[in-house]
């Protein structure tokens, strides 16, 4: 079976990389894959059906992710599309500042340090596509303060990106996918908010495959987003500290 493309996911330890890594794989994607314990993905690796290769990811130290990435470009020549989906997320009311720094570390500095080497080799390269797995969390500000304003980041950073692409006139596009709160879903368990992971990955492919500048998945949550942008503030800030009354 010939391989038609080349991807990259970096991050690709969650269930949803791991998804969107057999989806691709089914249409027959050449894959590489980044993740910081290489070990740990071998056996799924193996498990996939077209070449697939893993690679560690220092997200912690741009110089070192630069060199990972970049070594890894050049000696595969390249790749058509790049997914990243890195982040950490998590939530404590007493704010203590190490899990607030270390959600900066991950989500703002080790994700522009990808970001920004990924487009310069598709500058180079002189085309491709690069998307990131965002969240409407970044629209506002919320209880999880460093994960909400670090999804504001990561959304800017793109516009900026695409901006760029544009100024080179370069057939580089940039995809900002927008989810649902599935990390809130997940945490809590709620089955409700927690769509089937093959269908998120599917409605993704699909948004890349038609060269979305942004996209909601799944698509319910472009009406959620609107009305999250339209609340009020002394409504939207409120509803993020109702308790739940416990049950006798």
């Amino acid at each position: 079976m010939t391989t038609i493309a080349t991807a990259m996911i970096i991050g690709a330890s969650s269930q949803l990389s791991k998804e969107l890594a057999r989806q691709l794989a089914a249409q027959n994607v050449k894959l590489l894959l980044f993740v910081q314990e290489p070990d740990a993905l071998t056996e799924f690796a193996n498990s996939l059906s077209v070449p697939t290769a893993v690679f560690p990811l220092t997200i912690t130290d741009p110089t070192k992710l630069n060199e990972q990435i970049s070594q890894v470009w050049q000696s595969e020549n390249g790749a058509h599309l790049v997914i990243v989906n890195t982040g950490l997320n998590s939530y404590d009311a007493s704010l203590p500042w190490q899990l607030e720094e270390d959600i900066i570390e991950v989500n703002v500095r080790g994700f522009a340090a990808i970001c920004n080497c990924v487009f310069k080799l598709m500058t180079e390269q002189r085309y491709g596509q690069l998307a990131a797995i965002n969240s409407i969390a970044g629209q506002r500000g919320g209880p999880s303060v460093a994960y909400h304003a670090s999804k504001a980041f990561a959304e800017n950073y793109f516009q900026g990106l695409s901006m760029h692409a544009q100024r080179l006139k370069l057939p580089i596009t940039i995809s900002d996918i927008q989810l649902g709160l599935l990390d809130k879903a997940a945490m809590q368990q709620n089955r409700f908010l927690l769509p089937p992971l093959e269908k998120v990955a599917k409605q993704i492919l699909t948004a890349l495959k038609q060269g979305k500048r942004r996209a909601y998945v799944t698509k319910r949550w472009r009406v959620v987003a609107w009305l999250n942008r339209m609340l009020p503030e002394y409504i939207y800030n409120t509803r993020h500290w109702k308790t739940k009354k416990k049950k006798d």
